[in-house]
C-alpha cells in the first residue's frame, strides 16, 4: 500500500528476533515534528557484537520504485557495526535516554535474549538538512540484521515523509 505506513516482519517470525507490533503515526511522518511510536519485539537469542545491518531504502517515482543510494551513511548502506555506532551516539556507562529508560529497553549491545515493549512514546523529529532526493515521498526500507553471516532480524517498512 503506498501513502499510508504499513510493516512486515519479512522473516516470518521464524528469525531469533521478531517484531510483533509496531505502530507509528502521523502519517505521513513530518519533519520536523513530533512522532508517537509504539512497538513490541521478542528475541530468542542474544543479540551481540559485530552486529551487522543491511538496509535497502527505496522511493516512489510515480509507479516506479528506486532504490536509493547510500550518501553519508543515509539510504542503502550497510552498516558492518551497529554496536559501534550506538555506543559513538550513546556513550557506554551512560544511561539509555527515554523513554528506552523507562521501560527497560537496552541501547547497547549485547541486546539479551527476552520480550522488549515501548508503550505509545512520543520522539522529536528535528529539523534536519535532508538531502533533497529524502524529503517528501513514498518510501520502502528493508533492514536485515545478522551476527556472523546468521541472520537475526528482517523487517520491512513503508512510510510517507513529509518535510517542511
Amino acid at each position: 500500500q503506498v501513502g499510508g505506513f504499513a510493516w512486515e516482519d519479512c522473516a516470518g517470525g521464524k528469525d531469533p528476533v521478531v517484531l510483533k507490533s509496531l505502530s507509528v503515526a502521523p502519517d505521513p511522518i513530518s519533519i520536523p515534528g513530533s512522532l508517537r511510536v509504539s512497538a513490541a519485539v521478542s528475541s530468542s537469542k542474544a543479540m551481540a557484537s559485530p552486529l551487522k545491518a543491511v538496509l535497502v531504502v527505496e522511493k516512489a517515482l510515480g509507479d516506479l520504485w528506486i532504490q536509493l543510494p547510500c550518501i553519508d551513511q543515509l539510504g542503502s548502506c550497510t552498516y558492518n557495526d551497529v554496536c559501534t555506532i550506538l555506543d559513538n551516539l550513546i556513550p557506554p556507562g551512560t544511561t539509555c535516554p527515554e523513554p528506552l529508560l523507562t521501560y527497560g529497553i537496552p541501547c547497547h549491545c549485547p541486546f539479551k535474549a527476552g520480550s522488549y515493549s515501548l508503550p505509545a512514546s512520543d520522539f522529536d523529529l528535528p529539523d534536519v538538512e535532508l538531502p533533497a532526493w529524502m524529503t517528501n515521498g513514498n518510501y520502502r526500507v528493508r533492514a536485515v540484521v545478522s551476527n556472523g553471516g546468521q541472520e537475526l532480524a528482517c523487517v520491512k517498512l513503508a512510510f510517507s515523509l513529509q518535510s517542511q
